[in-house]
């Protein structure tokens, strides 16, 4: 790109390279956050058992975020008399300027960032946490006492879950021995053992303690106990409508994207396919780096639907709940796999780990296929008067007297 790009003067240049990789990062933060609304829809639609959006722009209903997007745009503006009005109206900004950043070093490929960092991991990480500060003054400036308890318990609830997932974290930065996510992502480099979750059984776990805690950072359910519409009215964003509202919304699906884009580099063997057993981006040049993309994207919504499934299938706990899990549970588990991890470095053998390895990704595929056998054999329709799922053999109103 500076070959083309020579003429210009370099502090000018590094400033058009930026707003160029600025540019490219937002509009993939905008449309993804276009297709995660449509496809939540689309999850809570099925997990009920409706369709969800079905009319606007043709039978999937394709166009039906973009028309919300129109919709939001076109809402009137409202701020409370009592209001801060310029806490409140940068909170929004402040929420998703936090989620927009963290992408700036997120490596999408071999060498794919769009500034590489040494400290990569706690970079984003730090970066990520500061959402919460537009959380907060969200909830301080809009003079609503629902409003303020909001924001309080999302302050509370993301610094608790900061801690499990930070020692999470250290788990494979331990093993790989950098902070450079680019790093770490070229150490996996290989075929599907090689990927970090199958290292040993303590990173194995660690994957799903750091997930879990993720998905309470983003505020999802079950842990979506800032925005509780049951107890707080939609929580710290009641008093917010059109497009400031929609920014919350925007900063959420990004950091949704944001954590399971760590997750894939950290466990998940980054941008490698795991069937090639060399960097595709050296074998194949400009196609290897399209490939890259595409395989981290695509872990990336994996992972994203996987919250997605979990908020539509499980109840929202109490706020004494989320706590006690992270305190009493999570906090002590992590504590303990960061040092069964040391001690497996140490001490576990060559064969053993490698023994591991392979029962490990058995496992796995045993689980998957269990899985895609029971989604392509489930009743697409329950019988008249039965329930599906769990509830299939359980009795009815409708067929207790049969």
């Amino acid at each position: 790109m500076r070959t083309w790009l020579s003429f210009i003067p370099e502090p000018f240049l590094t400033v058009v390279l930026a707003l160029i990789v600025g540019g490219v990062v937002l509009n993939f933060v905008a449309v993804s956050a276009l297709f995660f609304i449509w496809l939540e829809r689309k999850v809570a639609g099925r997990m009920q058992d409706r369709l969800g959006p079905t009319r606007v722009g043709g039978k999937y209903g394709w166009l039906q975020t973009i028309a919300d997007g129109i919709k939001l745009l076109l809402k009137e503006d409202f701020m409370p008399t009592a209001a801060d009005g310029i806490l409140f109206r940068i909170a929004p900004y402040i929420a998703f300027s936090a989620s927009f950043v963290s992408f700036i070093a997120l490596p999408f490929g071999a060498d794919l960032v769009g500034q590489e960092l040494q400290v990569a991991v706690y970079f984003i990480l730090a970066v990520l946490a500061s959402e919460v500060f537009g959380v907060i003054l969200a909830g301080y400036a809009s003079a609503s006492k629902w409003s303020l308890f909001g924001g309080i318990r999302e302050a509370a609830q993301v610094v608790s879950y900061e801690v499990p997932r930070g020692i999470c974290v250290l788990i494979p930065v331990l093993i790989s021995g950098t902070l450079n996510l680019n790093t770490i992502g070229k150490q996996q480099e290989g075929y599907v053992f090689d990927w970090l979750i199958f290292h040993d059984p303590f990173t194995f776990c660690a994957f799903w303690i750091f997930f879990i805690c993720a998905t309470a950072g983003c505020k999802r359910a079950p842990f979506d106990l800032a925005e509780a519409e049951s107890e707080l009215v939609a929580g710290f964003h009641t008093e917010y409508s059109g497009l400031r509202w929609s920014f919350f919304f925007m900063a959420e699906y990004a950091s949704m994207f944001a954590v399971s884009g760590i997750a894939t580099l950290l466990f998940l063997g980054g941008w490698h396919t795991g069937f090639l057993p060399f960097e595709p981006s050296v074998q194949f040049g400009l196609a290897g780096h399209l490939l890259n993309l595409i395989v981290f994207v695509l872990k990336g919504w994996c992972l994203v639907f996987l919250m997605m499934w979990m908020r539509w299938s499980l109840p929202r706990l109490r706020i004494d709940q989320v706590m006690m899990t992270c305190l009493k549970y999570f906090l002590p588990i992590s504590c303990g796999l960061f040092l069964g991890v040391c001690l497996w470095q140490l001490l576990a053998p060559a064969a053993l780990s490698q023994s591991w390895k392979f029962f490990a990704l058995a496992v796995v595929l045993a689980s998957a296929g269990v899985i895609i056998y029971k989604l392509l054999t489930a009743p697409k329709i329950a019988a008249r008067g039965r329930l599906m799922g769990a509830w299939e053999s359980l009795p009815t109103p409708l067929t207790k007297n049969l």
